[in-house]
């Protein structure tokens, strides 16, 4: 076994190297450019991804995604808060969609509840018997869940209405769920083959999802009266991603220079037409899921020039969507890293988690940092 460094300071080696690009963080996990691990993040709490953001180790999106950094810390207790998250913002949802023609079913999510409950009182159990077949009863009702939420996603991706987020974020919470189990039994392999299969699943769908977020006209994120709220660079970051999920590959080659010249093409009409005419026909063509069209103020003559500037100034609320939504994708895909990891080191998945510096925790400490003592290959 790999000797393990656990400790709560972050070694200056590995700020230096996250800062000039040598080394990349994926979710919780940071691999140099040959992809090996040198080092896991563990937070034990919302403070420490707050930790980590002022230390510049996360970014600002870090503190919007609905997984946790390690996988060891997404217990079925955190699922089950996250999908109860997620129902109360399909209720808020439901509200204003009672009044038009759609309705949101939330049934599906009381199955998932009860998959949960189950699965929390399997690994309570002490015959091994009884935990191991209870554990896989609840593994087949969130396979039933990873198919429902999918089907759902896919409806709502077509229409590209406002919800479709929530349900990728609810199928993101039903494949971890079956992966725990199966880190809870210590069946690694399987784990990391539904891990697999997971990120193919969620990726194609968070893409889709990011694409219909990046709108007809993606440089209108650049738009001046919203300088300092985005910037080519994040926007970068965004097409980087694509790129890598496109490619399977997490060394993008992508630049500003060369994310500006993809996007070039669309600052001048085909045809002639005046900014403020640009401007409207891109407003009404933009999906719910960026902004309701009943929303838009207009009036007798189209839309008002109040409703443009509040598309315009909506446009940084949107952005946060899409990079809260790739952090989420890469935090699932750390998780089979990291799943990985734990069997290549040959130990438990409960000694994993048991994981812990040699000193006590600090009250302002709740950000821990694994290290191997030479670089992983995996």
């Amino acid at each position: 076994m790999v000797p393990l460094t656990v400790t709560f300071d972050m070694p200056g080696q590995i700020v230096t190297g996250l800062a000039n690009g040598s080394l990349v963080r994926t979710g919780g996990v940071v691999q140099d450019t040959s992809g090996k691990v040198v080092m896991w993040l563990r937070e034990f709490s919302e403070m420490g991804v707050m930790n980590g953001i002022s230390s510049g180790i996360l970014p600002f999106t870090a503190a919007t995604s609905m997984l946790n950094l390690g996988i060891s810390a997404v217990g079925f207790t955190v699922i089950l808060k996250r999908l109860k998250d997620l129902e109360k913002q399909l209720e808020k949802v439901q509200e204003s969609l009672e009044k038009i023609e759609n309705k949101i079913d939330l049934s599906f999510y009381a199955n998932f509840r009860a998959a949960l409950d189950l699965a929390i009182n399997s690994f309570t159990m002490k015959n091994l018997h009884n935990r191991r077949s209870s554990a896989l009863c609840a593994i087949n009702r969130f396979l039933e869940a990873e198919y429902t939420y999918a089907d759902l996603a896919d409806k709502e991706l077509a229409i590209k209405s406002r919800i479709a987020g929530e349900y990728i974020l609810a199928l993101c919470l039903a494949y971890v769920a079956e992966a725990r189990c199966y880190l809870e039994l210590n069946e690694f392999d399987t784990a990391i083959k539904r891990f697999k299969e997971g990120k193919h699943e969620i990726n194609i769908r968070i893409e889709r999802y990011v694409d219909s977020l990046l709108t007809s006209k993606p440089l209108m994120y650049l738009h001046p009266k919203l300088k300092g709220r985005t910037d080519l660079s994040r926007l970068t970051r965004i097409y980087q991603w694509k790129n890598s999920v496109q490619s399977e590959n997490n060394n993008s080659l992508l630049t500003e220079n060369s994310v500006f010249e993809l996007l070039r093409t669309n600052m001048v009409p085909q045809r002639d037409m005046s900014w403020t005419s640009q401007v409207n026909e891109w407003i009404d063509s933009l999906p719910a899921c960026v902004i309701e069209q009943k929303n838009v103020k207009r009036d007798i003559f189209g839309i008002k020039q109040e409703g443009r500037e509040e598309t315009i100034q909506s446009l940084p609320v949107t952005f946060l969507k899409m990079e809260s939504m790739i952090e989420t994708s890469q935090r699932f895909n750390a998780y089979q890293i990291q799943t990985k990891t734990i069997s290549k080191l040959q130990i438990s998945f409960n000694d994993w988690i048991n994981l812990q510096p040699p000193t006590n925790k600090n009250e302002d400490k709740s950000l821990m940092y694994i290290i191997p003592e030479i670089p992983l290959s995996l």
